[in-house]
């Protein structure tokens, strides 16, 4: 081997390296989880129905990092985009947080928080005052999910 041979490998190893550093880093800038929901879940201005989706935030050029996008699970369309505030919390877990609002007379569970592992703040999704009302009197349920749980698909919680 040629001492070109080796640079032009040492070239092409910064630069792969280089390219593909970005998207190491791109779930944790934008948050992207998968979660399936077993049950049909409102989220403000609608419901999900049952099934896997992809919770993202949005790249904005603004740096407003508080609006969320909803994926159908295999990305062909946005099934929602939400207004968020934050959210803080005071530990910061290895899993995938959120917390529900658990509703009377046959309403589906009410999707109120989500928090991305390892971040103290989350996501607080923007209801109308209607439900706000409503929510207060809910009573609240946390669900953790492992990380790696998300990766095969599947949400698992505690309670």
């Amino acid at each position: 081997m040629t001492i070109r041979n080796v640079s032009a490998i040492i070239c092409c190893f910064i630069l792969a390296c280089a390219a593909l550093l970005p998207a190491a880093r791109a779930d944790d800038w934008n948050q992207m989880t998968k979660l399936e929901f077993s049950q049909p879940i409102e989220i403000p201005g609608g419901v999900l129905p049952a099934g896997p989706y992809w919770f993202v935030l949005q790249d904005s050029q603004g740096g407003d990092r508080n609006v969320v996008q909803i994926f159908s699970a295999d990305w062909s369309k946005i099934d929602a985009t939400l207004l968020a505030v934050p959210a803080y919390r005071q530990k910061a877990t290895n899993d995938t947080e959120i917390e529900f609002a658990e509703r009377q007379h046959q309403k589906p569970e009410a999707l109120l928080k989500w928090y991305y592992p390892g971040r103290l703040t989350g996501h607080e999704f923007l209801y109308s005052a209607r439900h706000e009302t409503e929510f207060a009197r809910d009573k609240k349920r946390d669900e953790l999910t492992d990380p790696l749980d998300l990766a095969s698909g599947k949400l698992s919680t505690r309670r």
